[in-house]
């Protein structure tokens, strides 16, 4: 009868979770930062501080991805989006599409906060593009609420992605698992929480924002707390489902860096501290801010440690096979 062996995956690593990290989270700013200002509160200063760091965000992690390509001249096929219709499950591909439109449609739809803002005019490459990009001012002015709809779908787009991304994997049981998808959401708007909550309190620091700090202090809680059940049912499927799984469980659950450093500082120190925020109150901002820096941290934690414990599962005559990841996001097994 033949066996099976297990393997912790070693093309994936924490360059990756960078990127998911940031692609996550770029593409939940742009989401929560728009509705925000459409539907909640005209909110200029938020709309600029989320969306131009997205576009630094997702302009920083697809470069590391396209440094680790093997073949850089590739990525032609990546941007190509004609590739979707002959395979309409590349991931990469669509999660490339969702980014650059993200961006293109986030930079239209902030342009006019742009030109009205000395800060950012004030800094070089910021005030460059201004100068670039002038006649996307009218263009932006007439469309902006259906521009900005169109930067919200293709950043939900994005945060769906970096989830589905992983989702694909049949031979890693971690990855190739339903809950993933909703993990990566939900960690995806937690981040982006709490990185508008660090706006609002050390950058923008405006009186009038109490409201908005608190709608955001009681999502994030909320985030949180699905985010502490999700990875409640991760610890069941992985410590009593398929052997590969269990083989994962032995890898996470014995490791201080994911129980300590994730479950503890990433989730429950920051619930905690938040749960106290909007049930009682802090005097001062420090604690909010300590606990989204937290939240910050455990988001990219999660990620890292998906990667680091991804585990395949082939059979022993396969040992000494060699893989190599596809433009598509699949991995070819020789």
């Amino acid at each position: 009868m033949e066996g099976m062996f297990y393997s912790t995956q070693e093309l994936w690593t924490w360059w990756i979770a960078i990127y998911l990290f940031l692609g996550g989270l770029g593409g939940a700013l742009v989401v929560v930062s728009g509705l925000t200002n459409m539907y909640v509160k005209e909110h200029k200063e938020l709309v600029l501080w989320a969306n131009i760091s997205s576009l630094i965000m997702l302009s920083v992690g697809s470069f590391m991805l396209f440094l680790h390509l093997l073949h850089h001249i590739a990525v032609i096929n990546v941007l190509n989006p004609m590739v979707l219709i002959n395979k309409p499950d590349a991931w990469i591909s669509w999660g490339t599409q969702f980014i650059v439109w993200m961006m293109v449609w986030s930079f239209v739809y902030t342009y006019p906060y742009l030109v009205d803002s000395k800060f950012w005019r004030g800094i070089p490459i910021i005030g460059g593009l201004i100068g670039l990009f002038g006649w996307v001012g009218n263009l932006s002015l007439r469309f902006h609420k259906l521009i900005g709809w169109l930067a919200v779908i293709n950043g939900i787009g994005t945060v769906l992605y970096t989830g589905l991304l992983l989702q694909s994997f049949p031979a890693v049981a971690l990855w190739h698992n339903p809950g993933v998808p909703l993990l990566f959401i939900v960690s995806a708007f937690s981040t982006a929480m709490a990185f508008l909550l660090i706006a609002l309190y050390v950058f923008i620091k405006n009186p009038e924002d109490h409201g908005l700090k608190v709608l955001f202090e009681r999502s994030d809680v909320i985030l949180i707390g699905i985010e502490l059940l999700i990875i409640f049912v991760f610890f069941q499927f992985t410590t009593y489902g398929l052997e590969s799984a269990r083989y994962t469980a032995k890898i996470l659950w014995n490791d201080m860096g994911w129980i300590i450093g994730f479950v503890g500082f990433g989730l429950l120190i920051p619930f905690i501290i938040e749960f106290r925020g909007v049930t009682k109150g802090w005097k001062g901002s420090a604690p909010i801010v300590l606990a989204a820096i937290l939240v910050l941290s455990g988001g990219y934690l999660l990620r890292h440690y998906f990667m680091y414990a991804g585990v395949y599962e082939r059979p022993y005559p396969a040992i000494n096979s060699t893989h190599h990841l596809q433009m598509d996001g699949s991995v070819q097994t020789q």
